[in-house]
């Protein structure tokens, strides 16, 4: 195909991204210079408002693989795709109202701390490993894709703009720690949002109004949402998004190290709360965005579909090849689009690198050298930005054998979120689970999740169970057609058309409830977790919900747990026993002294801050 280049001003407008990035690093890291500790830089001092922390959020895990592959999905199967909304919500209340409290309340930096105070330390290792895995391989997608999108329109060297992107992600990530990732995050919101309703604005006039995108897409049956199908093997259904999409972006949102870290670095669980339910408010303007997007590219190339005619020669370079034709006598708006689609993968990478290098430190060098000096903390942890910077971007490489960027990075998250879902939902949900069922789910979650992904990617669904549509080349000039050799089909195994067809939203479910299943079997079989050496702080009692009739039946369901015995919240000095305590219990079997106290409890604003965390004494 024939590459339009990019005019002058499309390199300023996407080079100030790049600068205005960079400088929000070098400005906290003159900042916060006299403020250099590890706590600092990795979780911002724990005194964060909900408003950058919120918009930090909705920009990381909208990221690239949204500006681009939304867009494209919607274009090839439909607007069903906006029904990620219920999902979106589903997910945010369960992640506000069941995870947040308990890792809030307990003063912890990395997520897996916590499954240290409620199983082992062999639990929080394997989870940690898992989830560094997991982590690398999905931001080694969110890097390919933008640098694919400005290969495509500027004829860029594709790897040279890998390599760039996260130089620069290390860059800002490294000098300013949190801070500066939430504050950069905020900024690539708004040039997200901007860059959407640019191609918005001109891609509907270009096609008669607004009006005419509505009806073209009703025509071509893009608008054909509502599908209740209840087949697991179907792509896109209600209930697979629904179902499927809330297992797996509950796994992305609920026990997320991402999520959790800066949710945690709010300076009170109000705030914490505010940022994620007004997260979903970006979750819902950037999907909606996203959708109409893919319909207004529908309306354009309604007769000449570029990529089955062969212009593009992936799904994922439709958005930018629409972008280059409806811009092509308006200088710089290019270079938004393409700066839109990188503000969502420097908001997302630099937030899975500050990630990672939290756990890592907190997982790993603290609790081998738990007596390291504030200096060698910070310095340690920045050298930990600095490497994964670099195993991130070099994960870019494996990225482009992935196919689609949105199926690709789900399925990551499937593969490994899941698991990862059912093993704190065992923790949290279940006060019977013990380690042996909470490592021996673990690994049955992840063999079966890594069963069908695998399995699916080798295997591809037939194109009965993802009902691509319609889509015509009756105007395209056919004297320029490219022909492409259709694949050679091989012999498939019986579980090619079942198993290995289930959608790829349901790749978390599997992985989750294969966890929470065979972790109760094994914790029974083992001999349960005897409710007394479990402190309430740890479990999250939902049978309160459908036992608030009775206190018989509550005190049941605790199995044993003392949740009666918390009192109210008021000593706020209390959080540096109580953590203590909870290992020494866990260490030695026994029952905590009262310990009941969740430390930084307010009553007079009924919410909990990190006043009392500094005190808190790490293991």
């Amino acid at each position: 195909m024939e590459v339009k280049n990019f005019a002058v001003w499309d390199y300023v407008v996407f080079a100030a991204l790049f600068i205005v990035s960079s400088g929000i690093g070098v400005f906290f890291a003159i900042k916060e210079r006299k403020k250099a500790t590890s706590r600092e830089f990795l979780v911002g001092g724990r005194q964060m408002s909900f408003g950058p922390v919120a918009l930090s959020l909705t920009a990381s895990f909208m990221s690239a693989v949204t500006v681009l592959g939304t867009p494209s999905d919607v274009y090839r199967f439909g607007a069903s795709f906006i029904l990620f909304f219920i999902a979106y919500t589903l997910v945010i209340i369960f992640t506000s109202e069941l995870f947040l409290p308990v890792f809030y309340r307990s003063g912890i930096t990395s997520t897996y701390e916590y499954l240290q105070l409620r199983f082992n330390k062999p639990v929080r290792y394997a989870a940690t490993v898992i989830y560094i895995i997991q982590t690398i391989l999905y931001t080694g997608v969110v890097v390919y894709a933008p640098a694919l999108a400005l290969n495509q329109v500027t004829g860029f060297d594709l790897w040279g703009s890998v390599f760039a992107t996260g130089i620069v992600c290390t860059f800002y990530c490294t000098l300013g720690g949190l801070k500066a990732v939430v504050w950069t995050d905020a900024f690539q919101m708004v040039v997200m949002i901007v860059g959407f309703l640019t191609v918005l604005i001109q891609g509907s006039s270009r096609v008669g109004g607004f009006h005419n995108v509505i009806e073209q897409s009703r025509n071509g049956s893009r608008l054909n949402i509502l599908d209740f199908d209840v087949d697991p093997l179907r792509r896109h259904t209600f209930w697979t998004i629904v179902i499927g999409g809330t297992f797996t972006w509950l796994g992305i949102y609920g026990v997320n190290q991402s999520t959790i870290q800066r949710c945690i670095s709010c300076k009170t669980e109000k705030h914490a709360r505010l940022a994620l339910y007004f997260n979903l408010l970006g979750l819902w303007i950037i999907l909606v965005c996203a959708v109409f997007c893919g319909l207004t590219m529908y309306s354009y190339f309604k007769d000449c579909d570029p990529w089955t005619f062969g212009i593009v020669s992936a799904p994922d370079q439709l958005m930018p090849y629409f972008v280059m034709e409806i811009f092509a006598t308006m200088p710089g708006l290019p270079g938004l689009f393409v700066a839109c689609a990188f503000s969502g993968t420097l908001s997302t990478v630099a937030a899975s690198i500050n990630a990672l290098a939290t756990v890592t430190f907190e997982d790993f060098v603290k609790s081998c050298f738990p007596h390291i000096s504030e200096k060698k903390s910070t310095w340690i942890s920045k050298g930990l930005c600095l490497l994964f910077g670099v195993m991130c971007t070099s994960m870019a490489v494996a990225a482009s054998l992935m196919g689609g960027v949105v199926q690709a990075a789900l399925s990551i998250h499937g593969m490994c979120g899941g698991p990862m879902l059912g093993l704190f939902s065992l923790g949290l949900i279940f006060p019977f689970a013990n380690w042996k069922g909470a490592l021996g789910g673990l690994l049955t979650g992840i063999t079966l999740s890594f069963w069908v992904t695998i399995g699916a990617f080798v295997y591809p669904a037939p194109p009965a169970k993802t009902w691509p549509l319609h889509l015509s080349i009756d105007k395209c000039d056919h004297s320029n057609m490219t022909t492409s050799v259709p694949p050679v089909t091989s012999s498939r195994p019986a579980l090619a058309d079942s198993w290995y067809s289930l959608s790829y939203l349901h790749f978390s479910t599997v992985g989750c409830l294969g966890c929470i299943i065979a972790g109760i079997i094994i914790s029974f079989i083992t001999g349960p977790q005897k409710g007394k050496d479990v402190q309430p702080q740890l479990i999250r009692p939902v049978c309160n919900l459908f036992c608030f009739w009775s206190k018989k039946y509550k005190r049941l369901c605790w199995c044993g747990v003392q949740h009666d015995s918390e009192k109210e919240h008021e000593n706020l000095d209390s959080g540096s026993d109580w953590k203590q305590g909870t290992e020494s219990a866990l260490q030695n079997g026994l029952r905590g002294e009262s310990l009941a106290h969740v430390p930084g409890y307010d009553p007079k604003n009924k919410s909990y801050n990190n006043m009392a965390f500094e005190k808190v004494t790490h293991f």
